[in-house]
């Protein structure tokens, strides 16, 4: 797995991610804009309005004009409220949007990555990376910059506004602005690093409870439940002090901003007096000035609200650019076709090892022509389920190539190469979903009546029929409601409608009873019509329909030949097998 190196986040990268997520909403963002600046207006005009009210209502003149501004404060005020409404409505539309799309493309990314980092990293951290972060930039996506941006505006609106006034409120006002986000920034430097620990940490510890929660089985029946619980204590007592380093960062800055605006409104009281007492403004100017010198809290506390979603966004974007600079070590082919019907399978002085160390597949060279079956038989860990993987392409040999029908599969697309050649596991994944989902995997292009006939042809037909609503019926996670018989089968039935060229067969039987075992036998029968196939087996049963038998020892071929040459050889590995019996020796 390669890693680009990543460094701290800069303005790039966020007008990276920006442009890449937020300005395909040009319509609604610019919507958005327009919006955010009636409110700014709106929020202005109503001190004006008030002071009006002040000074006409201190003369003890007419009642009218006093009611008709009091029409006027009401009329503004209800507008605003409507406005910031439908605001709201498009901001969360925007950052919905966004953040989905973020969702889809990490979510495709990591389908994308090689078998080796899914091996280093839990399902629970991978989720945190794929929801967790990307839930801590839907402030940041539902139009956050634009309302950093409306904020910025509303205090100039507010200073230009102080300025007309008296150019002394102006200039205490401005200073008062400068000195409050110069604080708010100091505060923030210190909270970013700790916030993307507590990021990390919490990546790790829900990684931890996936896991553990998947083998929950194992945990019990091995009396392992106090261990775990030593684990789970021992990463919480871990994650404490840094949740605690991360709310005292978020505090810092919320005790500055009260700091900060307890010491605005004391300058603008004192300016306000001076200038009052000197006869330079009216009484309705000096409300004015602490109108608007509390409406001036508000952008500066938005602003540090969102400096503190920003602070998130930091950790988050890291992390997330992280993920996105990990590359597959599995390049796709430029495109060579496979053709159609049975794949002959060409191994030509493959080598592999997984830690780069130690081969598990050491200089293996054998040939297997279209339409035939090889049976590939070996201790655990001689390398036979590594042989499967390196065909699909999950990993790629170190030197040597694989090739099918004389194409190199480093050439073929993954796609078209996982059409072609199909594993069939003894582990069998079941989804929550229907059964015409588990079998297609939402493949329209495959028909009801396709599916049906699958199933009979497998053996399922009977089962299908006490369905209570067909292949709409719903199948539990994990195949909780089907026996490992009707489970096996139901892969063979995937297998049917992809239609490959190559069947792999990784001891797909091997936990099954005998009775189960031969039930099977007519639909493997049918699966191997005009196909090619790799069966891995420990069985004498399984491999006795084999053309060619393999044998691997350490992941080297120590024997290689036609089944019946072999089983006739007295001297050959494979006749020993048969005699002393394949069970036992190759447990």
């Amino acid at each position: 797995m390669k890693r680009k190196k990543t460094r701290s986040i800069s303005a790039g990268h966020y007008r990276e991610l920006l442009g890449r997520y937020l300005l395909p909403q040009r319509g609604t963002l610019l919507t958005l804009t327009v919006l955010l600046l009636a409110s700014i207006g709106l929020q202005l005009i109503n001190p004006q309005i008030i002071r009006y009210f002040i000074d006409t209502a201190g003369q003890q003149g007419d009642m009218q004009p006093l009611f008709y501004a009091s029409l006027f404060f009401i009329g503004f005020a209800l507008v605003q409220q409507l406005v910031s409404v439908i605001a709201t409505y498009f901001s969360e539309n925007v950052g919905w949007k966004t953040t989905n799309q973020l969702r889809v493309d990490l979510a495709a990314h990591c389908l994308s990555l090689d078998m080796s980092f899914h091996k280093n990293h839990t399902s629970g951290s991978l989720i945190e990376r794929v929801d967790g972060d990307v839930n801590a930039l839907a402030n940041f996506f539902s139009s956050m910059i634009i309302h950093l941006v409306g904020n910025v505006l509303l205090m100039a609106g507010i200073i230009v506004l102080l300025f007309r006034e008296n150019w002394l409120i102006g200039v205490g006002m401005s200073m008062f602005i400068v000195f409050a986000i110069y604080m708010i920034q100091w505060i923030r430097k210190f909270a970013v690093p700790v916030w993307g620990k507590w990021r990390q940490a919490n990546a790790e510890f829900y990684g931890f409870i996936g896991e553990h929660l998947e083998g929950t089985e194992d945990i019990r029946a091995n009396g392992a439940v106090v261990f775990v619980m030593e684990r789970f204590y021992s990463m919480l007592r871990k994650m404490l002090p840094l949740r605690v380093k991360a709310f005292l960062g978020f505090c810092a800055m919320w005790t500055t901003s009260i700091f900060v605006f307890a010491l605005g409104n004391a300058l603008a009281f004192a300016i306000s007096a001076y200038l009052w007492h000197q006869g330079k403004i009216s009484l309705g100017t000096v409300y004015l000035i602490f109108f608007y010198t509390e409406l001036l809290a508000k952008p500066i506390e938005k602003i540090r609200t969102q400096m503190e979603d920003l602070q998130k966004a930091d950790a988050s974007i890291s992390r997330i650019r992280e993920l996105f600079a990990i590359q597959s070590n599995i390049r796709d082919g430029h495109g060579a076709p496979l053709s159609q019907g049975p794949l002959g399978v060409e191994f030509n002085d493959v080598l592999f090892s997984y830690d780069g160390d130690q081969p598990t597949l050491d200089r293996i060279t054998f040939t297997l022509k279209p339409g035939e079956v090889l049976g590939l038989l070996g201790r655990t860990g001689s390398g036979k389920s590594t042989l499967a993987r390196l065909l699909l392409r999950f990993y790629d040999p170190q030197e040597g190539t694989i090739s099918l029908s004389g194409t190199n599969i480093r050439d073929c697309k993954l796609k078209d190469l996982r059409k072609h050649v199909a594993l069939v596991t003894q582990n069998i994944e079941i989804m929550q979903g229907t059964i015409r989902d588990n079998l297609t995997f939402y493949d329209e292009r495959i028909s009801d009546e396709a599916i049906i006939a699958v199933l009979d042809d497998v053996g399922l037909s009977a089962w299908f029929e006490a369905m209570p609503y067909g292949l709409d019926t719903i199948l539990a996670s994990g195949g909780g409601s089907l026996s490992a018989g009707e489970a096996q089968l139901l892969a063979f039935a995937r297998v049917f409608l992809t239609k490959p060229g190559l069947v792999i067969m990784d001891e797909a039987s091997s936990r099954l009873d005998p009775y189960t075992e031969q039930r099977m036998e007519k639909a493997v029968s049918r699966l191997l019509t005009e196909r090619s196939c790799i069966m891995i087996a420990h069985r004498l049963a399984t491999v006795q329909r084999a053309d060619h038998i393999l044998i691997l020892e350490q992941g080297r071929v120590i024997e290689s030949g036609r089944r019946e040459q072999l089983a006739a050889d007295p001297n050959s590995r494979f006749a020993h097998l048969l005699t002393t019996g394949l069970e036992e020796v190759l447990a």
